[in-house]
């Protein structure tokens, strides 16, 4: 990826949020990618992974993603072409992106973009001095959230793909 005229908008981004399930080390729950082209945000892609273990009490209370609503969902080898393409060739973004990094790696063996933007470092170095770097503070404090439908709820995938993106 060649940086055009140093505008962020010459990059191609996939605002990524994934939720697990609370094991040590975490299986994939959920999934969602939002993609940045041109500097515009696109639809957030979602999906919903039968993880090989049950989900803690701790993770559901969290996410309220159960063990029962994934029986028939895929497994991440069902869907891992689909996010490879989704991931390919694209500044990877996340909040606290060490984290989702790390359920990716595991899920997608090879799997190491080369770009990754932190929205956590990034808050952390263009507004020193706040309270809290957490997505649910930034939110609050910028309303990230406005205009998303109202089905939408922190904590899940597409909500925090979406107000990170």
């Amino acid at each position: 990826m060649e940086q055009a005229n140093g505008l962020w908008t010459a990059f191609d981004y996939a605002v990524v949020d994934v939720e697990g399930n609370g094991q040590q080390p975490p299986d994939l729950v959920e999934i969602s990618i939002v993609a940045i082209k041109d500097g515009l945000i696109g639809p957030a892609k979602n999906w919903l992974v039968r993880p090989p273990r049950p989900i803690t009490p701790m993770a559901r209370r969290f996410h309220k993603i159960t063990d029962d609503r994934l029986v028939d969902a895929p497994a991440v080898a069902d869907i891992e072409e689909e996010l490879r393409h989704a991931l390919s060739d694209k500044v990877f973004v996340a909040h606290n992106a060490g984290v989702d990094l790390g359920v990716l790696g595991r899920e997608l063996p090879g799997f190491q973009p080369a770009r990754v933007l932190d929205t956590l470092k990034l808050a952390r170095r263009l507004l020193p001095g706040r309270t809290s770097y957490k997505l649910g503070a930034l939110v609050d404090a910028f309303g990230l959230a406005r205009g998303l439908p109202a089905d939408l709820m922190p904590h899940r995938a597409t909500y925090d793909a979406l107000v990170c993106a």
